[in-house]
């Protein structure tokens, strides 16, 4: 029987082409993306805080919380994305064009698959990144911590994964959009975020 996830490496590799990520691990949001990323540079240099502007989305500063960080709020006028300080981390759920990962620095970028976004579907994110170590890892993370491929009475289990895994029939139709998704595409304009430095809960 043919492995239903297949789809899935075909949708990476078509993402990691189009951006010009060396590589491309696609999750179910880009809220699980920024949150796997937050945790892969928590276990090689802690940070207290975490930097971010005070106008975005909420779920920003919750995965931040989530991965154990502080949040600190900046002023900044961003438009299409920005940088989780002081990590190489960035938030472009609102920007998605070809050859964008030279934006990033060779950092992750975190991209979102959402309803109302560029390249569009009922839910999906992903992470842009250019090292295979993290690659590696982030697949784990979002399947249960498992070995892809391996059954779970065979694999070794040496941490605590998540349930995060982009669903393959998703993953198809989002094959299929970005096989004619146009090469530019101008960052979407920001939501009428409110200030989430006035929020008790990230006081």
């Amino acid at each position: 029987m043919k492995n239903p996830f297949g789809v899935i490496h075909d949708l990476e590799e078509a993402i990691a082409e189009y951006t010009g990520a060396p590589y491309a691990v696609v999750v179910n949001s880009c809220t699980m993306a920024l949150l796997l990323s937050l945790l892969w540079h928590k276990q090689r240099q802690y940070r207290w805080y975490i930097e971010i502007p005070k106008h975005t989305y909420v779920s920003v500063p919750m995965s931040i919380k989530h991965a154990g960080f502080g949040v600190k709020f900046r002023d900044e006028a961003w438009r299409g994305y920005y940088q989780l300080k002081p990590y190489p981390i960035f938030d472009s759920a609102r920007y998605f064009s070809a050859d964008m990962y030279e934006k990033f620095n060779g950092g992750m970028a975190c991209v979102s698959f959402h309803a109302t976004k560029i390249l569009a579907d009922t839910q999906g994110g992903a992470v842009l990144l250019s090292d295979p170590l993290a690659v590696e890892w982030l697949k784990r993370m979002r399947f249960d911590g498992r070995t892809e491929g391996v059954a779970p009475a065979e694999d070794t289990f040496t941490e605590i994964g998540y349930h995060c895994y982009m669903s393959p029939d998703v993953a198809a139709r989002l094959l299929h959009k970005i096989s004619f998704l146009p090469k530019i595409n101008a960052p979407l304009p920001n939501d009428a975020y409110p200030d989430l430095s006035t929020l008790e809960i990230f006081k």
